[in-house]
């Protein structure tokens, strides 16, 4: 197992990384107020793994109430989140209960909600079931849900208690799924870490055919360049954690403009990153070949390298309700060179050129 410390004045955790670690109760156990636990998973996680993650709990003398969502980006709404408190409610959960979310970033990301808000703040523990929840999204402490008009835009800041990433909870995941994952893992590799991305570049065999050890590295190296900005930057405030969001101003938009679920978010924020070295390379700061080495490796990975075409107007509009607007203006992350990102805006000229050359037409 192995072990990255996210270190949070207020509230330091740890995130555990390995196999077996669904049994593994005496890391969970002495993190809860009392001996109850809502687990709340979905249709397709729950049949798998929730029934090995009860027994164990309850063979450590811990009482488990199971909530179990529909499965989708689509089910990311208030209506959905209503269904968790339902379940609490009717359990009789109390403020110290602690809602453990068993499945990927939706699962994740609604239940730390319900937790931030539920009797004013429960606590909470991630144990993410996919790839991209377990480098990204189950770290860090963002929870949100989704509006019909952008991405993550109801939420909070709230961070868990413990992160469990079980390596076996991937054998069960679909390819599509486990492409989605590593976008997100490529994406930290492009942010400030040209070392990991050209480990990458050697590795993406491996990953690709789930090697274990390939794998348990890639999940350590990414976490721990998260919880490093993290710990700098918890809220957003400072400028620095806004750089994790490479890829996703363009993402979100694909995501919201051809409806929550037609693509997955990784997929949609591959085909950011890809518009994000477009523009990056308009504006003279990347060449040809970066360009080209963004684009093998996406592919090489099995991710999409074109985005939708939305049409400029469009796009425009649905970045508009980017979390990153400041006074109007959309800001991007774009890139300085490979392994080296920053937070700018793209002028009206730049913007559609980038649009003509990385959208599918």
């Amino acid at each position: 197992m192995k072990t990255v410390r996210l270190d949070l004045s207020h509230s330091p955790y740890d995130i555990h990384i390995g196999q077996g670690l669904l049994q593994r109760v005496e890391l969970i156990v002495p993190l809860l107020p009392q001996k109850q636990v809502a687990i709340v998973s979905n249709e397709t996680v729950a049949p798998l793994y929730l029934e090995k993650l009860r027994a164990s709990l309850e063979g450590a003398g811990v009482c488990c109430h199971s909530i179990v969502l529909p499965d989708g980006e689509q089910y990311k709404t208030w209506e959905t989140l209503n269904l968790i408190f339902d379940g609490l409610l009717a359990n009789r959960c109390e403020r110290k209960t602690t809602l453990i979310a068993l499945g990927g970033g939706v699962i994740g990301d609604m239940t730390g909600f319900a937790a931030a808000v539920y009797q004013r703040g429960a606590p909470f523990i991630q144990i993410p079931t996919t790839l991209l929840a377990q480098v990204d999204s189950s770290v860090g402490g963002k929870t949100a849900i989704n509006h019909p008009l952008g991405k993550n835009m109801i939420g909070a800041f709230y961070q868990p208690r413990l992160v469990l990433a079980d390596l076996d909870t991937l054998n069960t995941l679909p390819d599509r799924e486990f492409s989605a994952g590593l976008a997100e893992v490529i994406k930290y590799g492009l942010i400030d870490d040209f070392e990991f991305f050209e480990w990458l570049e050697s590795n993406i065999e491996r990953l690709m055919s789930r090697d274990s050890e390939a794998l348990a590295h890639a999940i350590e190296r990414c976490c721990r360049n998260k919880a490093r900005v993290v710990a700098q930057d918890e809220k957003e405030t400072a400028g620095v954690r806004e750089l994790l969001n490479l890829g996703h101003t363009f993402g979100h938009a694909i995501e919201a403009g051809l409806g929550y679920g037609a693509w997955l978010h990784g997929e949609a924020v591959a085909a950011g990153m890809m518009l994000a070295a477009h523009a990056s390379h308009e504006l003279g700061q990347i060449d040809d070949e970066s360009v080209a080495r963004i684009k093998a490796l996406l592919t090489k990975a099995a991710l999409p390298v074109a985005a939708p075409d939305l049409g400029l107007a469009r796009y425009r509009e649905l970045m508009a309700g980017d979390k990153k607007v400041e006074s109007g203006r959309i800001r991007y992350i774009l890139m300085r060179e490979l392994g080296q990102c920053y937070a700018g805006e793209l002028p009206l000229d730049v913007l559609e050129k980038t649009l003509k050359t990385g959208c599918d037409r």
